[in-house]
């Protein structure tokens, strides 16, 4: 099974952890990480995912994230139909990198796009004909059959 975990979904288990959701979306986080370092699960990465991580200001923070992506099996490269289909989630609303990592996720019909942002999601959950399954990380695992 194949997922693609957002920025932000990357960045959850650095996060602080006093609120529950973010404690227990990061939890969710380390549960899916640790599926993919055992192999039952497939992790998808993107030029979209590298050039955000990248743009990350605390340091440290970037270095951990970038260490997670390591986990992944695959970077999908942009194209011009992964462009394309960006723009067209952006006429939705939907904000550049997060149109790019959707498009990415659809093209390459990953089974699952994991995010934690709310805005975002009812977004996405609009759009029609998406070749991914758009979940949150606890929605994610509860998915899981393994």
């Amino acid at each position: 099974m194949k997922i693609y975990l957002d920025c932000c979904c990357l960045q959850r288990p650095f996060d602080d952890k006093s609120q529950p959701r973010i404690a227990v979306e990061a939890e969710a986080i380390l549960v899916v990480l640790a599926l993919c370092e055992s192999g039952h699960l497939k992790l998808i990465s993107s030029d979209a995912l590298l050039l955000e991580i990248n743009q990350i200001p605390d340091q440290i923070r970037k270095e951990d994230t970038l260490e997670i992506l390591r986990l992944a099996e695959k970077t999908v490269e942009l194209t011009p139909e992964v462009e394309t289909l960006a723009r067209n989630f952006k006429d939705y609303g939907i904000k550049t990198f997060d149109a790019l990592h959707l498009a990415f996720a659809s093209f390459s019909k990953i089974d699952y796009f994991c995010t934690c942002d709310d805005k975002f999601m009812r977004k996405a959950k609009r759009l029609e004909n998406l070749n991914t399954n758009v979940v949150y990380p606890t929605e994610l695992v509860m998915e899981l059959d393994i």
